[in-house]
Protein backbone atom coordinates (compact mmCIF):
# COMPACT_ATOMS: atom_id res chain seq x y z
CA UNK A 1 0.00 0.00 0.00
CA UNK A 2 1.08 3.43 -0.39
CA UNK A 3 2.75 4.84 2.70
CA UNK A 4 2.17 8.78 1.57
CA UNK A 5 -1.72 8.15 1.66
CA UNK A 6 -1.58 6.26 5.14
CA UNK A 7 -5.20 7.56 6.79
CA UNK A 8 -4.64 7.55 10.66
CA UNK A 9 -7.51 7.81 12.80
CA UNK A 10 -6.33 9.27 16.50
CA UNK A 11 -7.15 7.27 19.54
CA UNK A 12 -5.41 9.27 22.47
CA UNK A 13 -2.25 12.05 22.66
CA UNK A 14 -0.46 12.77 25.68
CA UNK A 15 -0.29 16.46 25.50
CA UNK A 16 1.33 16.80 29.24
CA UNK A 17 5.17 15.39 27.48
CA UNK A 18 5.58 17.78 25.25
CA UNK A 19 5.18 19.96 28.38
CA UNK A 20 7.21 18.10 30.30
CA UNK A 21 9.91 16.95 28.12
CA UNK A 22 12.09 18.12 25.22
CA UNK A 23 11.46 15.65 22.17
CA UNK A 24 14.59 14.41 20.74
CA UNK A 25 13.58 11.53 18.58
CA UNK A 26 10.18 10.23 17.59
CA UNK A 27 9.49 6.48 16.43
CA UNK A 28 6.36 4.61 15.14
CA UNK A 29 5.90 1.42 16.93
CA UNK A 30 3.86 -1.43 16.49
CA UNK A 31 1.53 -2.21 20.19
CA UNK A 32 0.78 -6.15 20.57
CA UNK A 33 -2.85 -6.12 21.53
CA UNK A 34 -5.77 -8.34 22.63
CA UNK A 35 -9.25 -8.39 20.47
CA UNK A 36 -11.14 -6.87 23.12
CA UNK A 37 -8.34 -4.08 23.69
CA UNK A 38 -8.90 -3.30 19.84
CA UNK A 39 -12.34 -2.54 20.28
CA UNK A 40 -11.84 -0.46 23.73
CA UNK A 41 -9.67 1.54 21.22
CA UNK A 42 -12.19 1.73 18.53
CA UNK A 43 -14.41 3.55 20.94
CA UNK A 44 -11.13 5.67 21.68
CA UNK A 45 -11.21 4.77 25.72
CA UNK A 46 -7.25 4.62 25.90
CA UNK A 47 -4.94 6.80 28.12
CA UNK A 48 -1.73 7.78 27.87
CA UNK A 49 -0.77 10.09 30.81
CA UNK A 50 1.36 7.53 32.83
CA UNK A 51 2.59 5.82 30.09
CA UNK A 52 6.30 5.16 29.74
CA UNK A 53 8.42 2.56 27.87
CA UNK A 54 11.30 0.41 28.92
CA UNK A 55 13.52 -1.95 27.68
CA UNK A 56 13.59 -5.52 29.17
CA UNK A 57 14.90 -8.87 27.96
CA UNK A 58 15.84 -7.30 24.96
CA UNK A 59 12.23 -5.98 23.79
CA UNK A 60 10.94 -2.50 24.35
CA UNK A 61 7.42 -2.92 26.45
CA UNK A 62 4.85 0.25 27.31
CA UNK A 63 4.04 0.44 30.85
CA UNK A 64 1.04 2.19 32.61
CA UNK A 65 -1.01 2.38 29.07
CA UNK A 66 -4.64 2.44 30.51
CA UNK A 67 -7.30 0.81 27.89
CA UNK A 68 -10.41 0.41 29.45
CA UNK A 69 -12.20 -2.74 29.51
CA UNK A 70 -14.34 -3.83 26.98
CA UNK A 71 -17.92 -3.45 27.96
CA UNK A 72 -19.41 -6.26 25.82
CA UNK A 73 -16.30 -8.43 27.01
CA UNK A 74 -16.62 -11.84 28.84
CA UNK A 75 -14.30 -13.53 31.14
CA UNK A 76 -11.84 -12.71 28.16
CA UNK A 77 -11.76 -9.48 28.82
CA UNK A 78 -8.03 -7.94 29.55
CA UNK A 79 -6.39 -6.16 32.33
CA UNK A 80 -6.55 -2.30 31.47
CA UNK A 81 -3.18 -1.22 33.00
CA UNK A 82 -1.29 -4.87 31.25
CA UNK A 83 2.72 -4.53 30.29
CA UNK A 84 2.15 -4.31 26.40
CA UNK A 85 4.90 -5.42 24.09
CA UNK A 86 6.27 -2.40 21.52
CA UNK A 87 7.08 -3.50 18.05
CA UNK A 88 9.85 -1.91 16.43
CA UNK A 89 13.07 -3.10 14.00
CA UNK A 90 16.06 -5.25 16.06
CA UNK A 91 18.12 -2.66 14.62
CA UNK A 92 15.87 0.42 16.08
CA UNK A 93 15.58 -1.44 19.48
CA UNK A 94 19.55 -1.42 19.72
CA UNK A 95 19.83 2.32 18.58
CA UNK A 96 17.10 3.36 21.41
CA UNK A 97 18.78 1.23 24.00
CA UNK A 98 21.95 2.76 23.13
CA UNK A 99 20.74 6.46 23.93
CA UNK A 100 18.87 5.42 26.57
CA UNK A 101 21.84 4.19 28.33
CA UNK A 102 23.99 7.03 27.59
CA UNK A 103 21.66 8.57 30.70
CA UNK A 104 19.15 11.27 31.02
CA UNK A 105 16.82 10.21 27.92
CA UNK A 106 13.46 8.08 28.30
CA UNK A 107 10.82 6.87 26.32
CA UNK A 108 7.55 8.50 26.67
CA UNK A 109 4.42 7.51 24.15
CA UNK A 110 2.78 10.68 22.21
CA UNK A 111 -0.01 9.42 20.30
CA UNK A 112 -1.68 6.29 19.65
CA UNK A 113 -3.15 6.13 16.44
CA UNK A 114 -4.81 3.70 13.92
CA UNK A 115 -2.60 3.54 10.60
CA UNK A 116 -4.45 2.02 7.96
CA UNK A 117 -6.48 -0.53 10.77
CA UNK A 118 -3.43 -1.10 13.00
CA UNK A 119 -2.86 0.06 16.21
CA UNK A 120 0.50 2.16 16.47
CA UNK A 121 1.95 4.38 19.08
CA UNK A 122 4.70 7.20 18.84
CA UNK A 123 7.48 7.01 20.91
CA UNK A 124 9.40 9.77 22.20
CA UNK A 125 13.15 10.26 23.01
CA UNK A 126 12.49 12.40 25.04
CA UNK A 127 14.73 14.75 27.60
CA UNK A 128 13.05 15.89 30.62
CA UNK A 129 12.96 19.45 31.14
CA UNK A 130 13.01 21.68 34.39
CA UNK A 131 10.78 24.04 35.67
CA UNK A 132 12.42 26.90 34.24
CA UNK A 133 12.57 25.27 30.98
CA UNK A 134 8.96 24.79 31.44
CA UNK A 135 8.21 28.39 32.00
CA UNK A 136 10.80 29.38 29.46
CA UNK A 137 8.86 27.35 26.46
CA UNK A 138 5.35 28.93 27.64
CA UNK A 139 6.87 32.70 27.35
CA UNK A 140 8.69 32.00 24.21
CA UNK A 141 5.31 30.45 22.52
CA UNK A 142 3.29 33.13 24.13
CA UNK A 143 5.93 35.92 22.59
CA UNK A 144 6.12 33.63 19.26
CA UNK A 145 1.70 33.62 19.04
CA UNK A 146 1.60 37.70 19.81
CA UNK A 147 4.36 38.09 16.80
CA UNK A 148 2.40 36.05 14.88
CA UNK A 149 -0.50 38.19 15.93
CA UNK A 150 0.89 41.48 14.66
CA UNK A 151 2.46 39.79 11.33
CA UNK A 152 -1.27 39.09 10.64
CA UNK A 153 -2.83 42.31 11.34
CA UNK A 154 0.63 44.38 9.41
CA UNK A 155 -0.62 41.89 6.26
CA UNK A 156 -3.87 43.02 6.55
CA UNK A 157 -3.56 46.54 6.57
CA UNK A 158 -4.51 46.87 10.17
CA UNK A 159 -2.07 47.95 12.75
CA UNK A 160 -3.37 48.24 16.43
CA UNK A 161 -3.22 51.47 18.33
CA UNK A 162 -2.20 52.04 21.46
Amino acid sequence: MDRSRQERTLIASNKRARHDYTVLKTYEAGIVLAGTEVKSLREGRASLVDAFAQERDGELMLYGLHIAEYGFGSWTNHAPRRTRKLLLHRVEIERIREKVREGGLTLVPLSMYFANGWAKVELALAKGRRSYDKRQALAERDANREIARELGRHLKGRTRRG
